[in-house]
This record gives C-alpha cells, structure tokens and sequence, in this order.
C-alpha cells in the first residue's frame, strides 16, 4: 500500500498503481462504500501500453498519471504521443492524447475493463472471487452480481462513445484521428446501483467539507510546513463520511484502505486535534456519537460503544469504548474554549455528564480505573480518565451544574494513588509503569503511551490542567522520551528498543505511532521541556518528507542514521484521520495556541528554540472568528488576526 497511490472522498475510494493501469491485482481498483466497482482499466494505443514516466497524487481525492508512446512508423527514438491520465476517487477518468508529430496520426485506442464487485475485506485478505462477465450498456459495459436485495451493479459509461465494444473480452475501441499538434480526450464514468439501495450512504461530503474544515495556511522558513498543513487537512477532509440518518453531521473514517468505518475513539482524538481550524467537526462527531451512547439501565449506562484491541505483548487487550468514553466530555469542554457554541454545548453537555456518571461508577475504591472485566490497571487509561475528571468540572462549573468541585477532589485524590502505585522509584530517577496487574506487581516496559500522563488538558485562562505526574517525575519522563531507546530520530517508538518483545513492525511493540509522537510534543512543550519536543518535533517533519507529506498512522521504528529513510508499515492506513489531524496538531504546537473562548482571551506560548524557523499560521479559529499569528526565529509569537474583542491574556 505505501507506494500505491491512494484517492479518497470516502465512501468513494481509488487505489492505483504508480503507472495508473489498474490490472486487478491486489488492493488495486474503484471502491464505492466498501465495494470495488472497478478492478480493471487497462489503456492500450496502438496494440501496446504507454511506457509510464510518472504518477503522482495531485490532492486527496485526486491522482495524475503521464506516459508517452512511440506513434507506428516513428522516424526517430523520441515518443511523438503525450498520455495525460486521471483518476479521482470516485473512479472519473480522464485520458487526453497529446500529439507531438509532424504528421497526421491515426492511433487505435482500447480500454480493457472488468470487475469482480468484491467486498473491500474479501480483497484485503486475498479472496476477491472471479471477474464477472461483461455486457454491452449503452455507451460502455454493465456487470451485475447477486440477486434481489443483495445485489449489486456497476455501469462505465465512455465519451465519446466507443466505436466498438466487445463484452467478451471486456473491451472499449476507438480510432482516434490526430492532427500534428492536436489532443483528444476520453472520458470514462463508474456509477453503482445496489439491490437493497442501501447505496444512500454513497454520497461524500465533496465540497461541503471545507464547512467542516475550512482552508489554514502555513508559511515561513520551512516549506514543508505548508505542504504539511495542506495534505492534513485534505486527508481529514476526504475521509469525512455523513451520519446516513442526519446528512448535515459528518464524523473522520479511520483510515484508508483497512479501516473505513468510524471508529469512535481515533475519531475523537482526531476533532481534537483539528479544534485549531475548526469546532464544527468537533461537534458534528459529537453529536453523532452522542447517538450511540448506552442510555438503558445497567452497568453500560453512559458508555460509548468500542471493541477491544490488541495493546502488545505486555498488556491485555484495551477498549476502545473506555476511551472513547472518557475522551467526549475532554473534546466538548475542549472545543468550548476554543469557540463551541453556547447551543452545541447545552446540547451536548448531558452526554458528557452520563459519561462522568459511568467514570464514577466504574472506577475502583482506589479512585483507579480498571480495565473492563479485570482489575488490571492501565497507565494510560488513568491519564485519560483524570483529564476526564478535571475537564468534565469546568463543563459542570460553566453551565451551573452540581459536581465540579466532588470531581476536582476526586482527580486529587487520584493524583496521590497513581504516584504510589504506578509511578516506579529506581536508580535511575524513576520510570511510570505500563500498568498494574490483578496481583499488584507493576508492569514495566515503557513505550510511548506515557506520553499521555503530559497530555492534560486545557483549562480556564489558557493553562493546562494539572497532570498525574508532579514536576520531578514530569522532568524525568521528558528524559525518557528523548533518550534513545524511545526516540528512534523520526519519533517516539510504541515500545522502547531495549524492552522485551521489541519489534520495530509491531503495532504496540515498536512502530512510531504518529500521533502518540505528537502527543509528546504537545505535553513537553507544554511542560517547558523544549530540547526534547523540538527533537521529536523535527523528526516527525523529516518523516513526513520521506512520505509526500501524507503520514501514515504509523511506520517502521527503525533507528534513523545518516542517509536513511524512514521504512513504511505494510498494514498502516494512509491517509488516516489520526495522523491527518496530528499534522495539523504538530505545527499549531509550535505556535502554543491556547484559546478561552467563554473568556475572550488567548495566551500564545510558543517554542522559544523556532526548530522550524520563522512560521506564521493563518486560517485558523479562535472564538468564532479568524485568528492568525506568526512565530519569529527567536520564538516570540504575535497575534496578526482575532476576533473582535479577543485579548491576549498571559
């Protein structure tokens, strides 16, 4: 997947080889909600195929490819026929023929088409069934497969239309006449049908997604700060899929190709990180996950729903629905400072205190939150739930809710128990443990899941929320981070390099996970630790060269040396909503936004040491107006654009 090149406007996808011919191998081809439409688009001129001299993604949802052909009877070794092709996701092609010649040119045209109409997962794990046959339909081909309810139907329509079509062998023919200097174009159109019409889901945001997320530039000394933003926030546009229920609310896909579904948890954090350009994602997804959430009674009241994934070979399977849970009242009190509505609020608010009440019901005596169904205790979930706790207080406060100050003491108390029981004093100056198991031995291994004990989110004033960790123990896991064990020069690794069962291709055991990476940057920065979130800071933007600017949710851990290149994951989504929204996230760091909405106020504490030079971001919202600031090279900010009545605050 790392060298295909991916378009998306989810539900539509198009996945294509570097020379643009789709021969049905693999992954490659036209998907529609979850089917592949397309799996075979084979150009040939002249009996033979153009030899590729480049493809290339020109924006998320569109591909280009150019090839050039020697014309029969060429005088000469140069090719004297430019092939200009492209592919965007919804499987529009567009094939122009250039003529270079001297000569008039009359050039026989085919276009070999098929289909398996294969469900995505079927193809992924290498069992998408036969091609089907072919048959003639008005200016192309039709294939049908199933029957009643379950069936499904793709149609190529062509302009012009073809001159010969032989369904057999699944062929479109032209004779294109060109005059030297001339060009023709064809037009190819893939369209669906499905028996149970389920195919409603079918339409993408398409434009309306700069409603959702609207365009941010970034500028300055380090161009690869603007291809950074400009490829994030298209990647997160393009995997916006609409609630079928309620079209107007969209919510992030996970990631292309493996996970297009929402998956509550990533999606959250991926609003999160994008509140610097927009609230209104934040709360579309709010809204529609607010939907799912259990309301009968039981111990499910007030859960979000979220299957168990695997955590590595250290840690029990973690779930999905816990973090999802304890992550909604942190975006929607989040989102509030940044500019949610007064509306969006009050309408979201009692899904987040149903989300506390199930915090507060589940957790242990200890004030610990336990995995479900075990006592194992998670290091990263207990960061999770404090920053639940003292967010979903100022939610409480603000609207003139009971609570605020039970759960304040209740996150203090947790603050005490977590560093008696899972931070571990050593030699060394100390390590947070992994977990605590049912017997109560700690473990160990460290991974860059602590990163999250300096996430602690946004408060009153544009302060961050008092951490897990006190100042001594925040100081030394900034030097864990930046040590090398954890830092591999292009990010933090999932699980430290001298730790057992380290795998440099292991999803929780050793790959860089992007956005964990940009986790770290934003707490060390935040907690004043500037060499150490300006390295990772800098090796992630190194990374994302290597990868047109599109990162994946997560490459190789492979130590960086001199002259290497970070090595793709064979399975990682890309583009993926996570890594989309970190790049946003990455670069907003930089600048320290820390926006009060309901205040008027906005604190700017930006990186001192400038590790990407001069840098000025505009586009961005702040209390529901533009807001635009630019960062020196000695790492002094200033505020170029606000709201009216916005203050800098301290």
């Amino acid at each position: 997947m790392h060298r295909a090149i991916v378009c998306v406007a989810l539900p539509s996808l198009a996945i294509s080889p570097e020379d643009g011919q789709l021969t049905g191998s693999g992954l490659e081809g036209v998907y529609r909600s979850g089917r592949r439409l397309l799996a075979r688009c084979r150009l040939r001129i002249a009996g033979r195929e153009p030899m590729a001299v480049q493809g290339r993604s020109v924006s998320t949802g569109l591909a280009s490819f150019a090839s050039v052909v020697r014309a029969p009877s060429g005088a000469g070794p140069d090719p004297e026929v430019a092939v200009e092709r492209s592919r965007d996701a919804e499987g529009t092609e567009r094939i122009t023929l250039r003529s270079s010649a001297v000569r008039h040119l009359r050039l026989p045209v085919e276009i070999a088409l098929g289909t398996d109409l294969a469900d995505l997962a079927a193809v992924a794990a290498g069992r998408p069934g036969p091609e089907l046959p072919a048959h003639v339909h008005e200016n192309g081909m039709r294939w049908s497969a199933g029957h009643g309810g379950g069936s499904a139907q793709t149609i190529i329509t062509a302009q012009p239309p073809p001159h010969d079509t032989l369904a057999s062998a699944g062929l479109l023919r032209w004779e294109l006449e060109l005059a030297p200097g001339a060009a023709v174009t064809l037009e190819l159109r893939v369209c669906s049908e499905r028996g149970d019409r389920s195919d409603r889901l079918v339409r993408s945001v398409g434009r309306g997604s700069r409603g959702f997320l609207p365009d941010a530039r970034a500028e300055g000394d380090d161009d690869r700060s603007a291809a950074l933003l400009e490829t994030s926030l298209g990647d997160l546009r393009g995997l916006l899929c609409r609630d079928p229920a309620y079209p107007g609310d969209a919510i992030p896909a996970a990631g292309v190709p493996w996970r297009c579904g929402q998956v509550p948890a990533e999606a959250l954090w991926a609003v999160r990180m994008a509140l610097p350009v927009s609230t209104r994602l934040a709360a579309s997804t709010l809204r529609i996950l607010a939907r799912t959430q259990h309301t009968g009674s039981g111990e499910e009241f007030g859960r979000l729903p979220g299957p168990s994934r695997d955590a590595g070979p250290h840690l029990p399977p973690s779930c999905a629905g816990t973090e999802a849970t304890l992550a909604f009242p942190v975006v929607l009190a989040e989102a509030w400072r940044w500019g949610l509505s007064e509306r969006d609020l009050a309408e979201l608010l009692p899904t987040a205190e149903r989300c506390l009440h199930w915090l507060r019901r589940t957790a242990g005596d200890d004030g610990l939150l336990p995995a479900p169904g075990s006592r194992f205790l998670r290091t990263e979930t207990q960061a999770h739930a404090h920053r639940a706790a003292l967010l979903g207080a100022d939610l409480l406060e603000a609207a003139g809710r009971p609570g605020a100050d039970e759960w304040r003491a209740w996150a203090g108390g947790m603050r005490r128990r977590f560093r008696d029981d899972l931070w571990i004093d050593d030699l060394t100056g100390g390590r947070p443990a992994a977990g605590r198991g049912p017997d109560g031995r700690p473990v160990l291994p460290l991974g860059s899941a602590a990163a999250h004990l300096l996430d602690t989110g946004l408060t009153g004033g544009g302060r961050m929320a008092p951490g897990l960790l006190d100042k001594a123990q925040t100081e030394q896991l900034a030097r864990l981070l930046g040590g090398p064990a954890l830092d591999c020069g292009w990010g933090l690794r999932s699980l430290g390099s001298n730790e057992p069962g380290h795998n440099p291709f292991g999803h929780r055991s050793g790959v860089v996970r992007v956005h964990e990476t940009v986790v770290a940057v934003t707490g060390l920065a935040a907690a004043g630790h500037e060499k150490e979130a300006s390295s990772l800071l800098r090796g992630l933007v190194d990374a994302s060269t290597a990868f047109g600017h599109r990162l994946p949710e997560m490459f190789a851990g492979h130590q960086r040396t001199a002259g290497s290149v970070p090595v793709p994951h064979p399975a990682a989504c890309r583009p993926a909503a996570l890594a989309a929204a970190a790049g946003i996230q990455l670069l907003v760091a930089l600048a320290g936004v820390r926006p009060d909405a309901p205040a008027r106020t906005v604190a700017l504490r930006p990186l001192r040491c400038a590790p990407l030079g001069a840098l000025r971001l505009s586009g961005l919202s702040v209390a529901g107006g533009p807001f635009a600031v630019r960062i020196g090279r000695l790492g002094l900010g200033v505020v170029e654009q606000a709201a009216e009545g916005l203050q800098l605050g301290v």
